[in-house]
């Protein structure tokens, strides 16, 4: 007899892309890792002052990303990543935020490894932000 564990929840996004499958004309979803892959994604680039009603909700990265790039401004990037998502991400819990200098000095490797709040396994989230004005 299979056990059910009531416990586990599933966390459930719409796509952003707003694709639809066509055979049943619903929006693609995105569930659990995927899911708050895609929310962190979305907190690291959306900036301060950007989301109408609620200028709290973003990242000061972009602010940071011109700085020199030594130890101490690697510091203040990565508590300021782990921030972010540990006040808007409630789904996640971070385990480390790891920046570094791209080969070509336009960008930034940010990786970050959490573990999803009723899954406890770590997952491990890889981006690339751009030097742009």
């Amino acid at each position: 007899m299979a056990t059910i564990n009531r416990k586990s929840r599933t966390y459930t996004d719409i796509s952003l892309m707003f694709n639809t499958n066509p055979f049943t004309r619903d929006i693609y979803t995105k569930t659990d890792e995927e899911a708050i892959k895609a929310s962190i994604r979305n907190l690291i680039l959306t900036k301060n002052y950007e989301r109408p009603f609620h200028p709290e909700i973003g990242s000061q990265i972009h602010g940071l990303m011109f700085e020199n790039f030594d130890p101490i401004m690697k510091l203040t990037m990565e508590k300021t990543l782990m921030n972010t998502i540990n006040v808007f991400e409630p789904r996640a819990e971070v385990i480390s935020v790891d920046i570094s200098e791209e080969q070509s000095e336009t960008g930034l490797n940010v990786t970050i490894e959490f573990i999803i709040k009723n899954i406890q396994k770590p997952v491990t989230f890889s981006t690339i932000l751009k030097r742009v004005r």
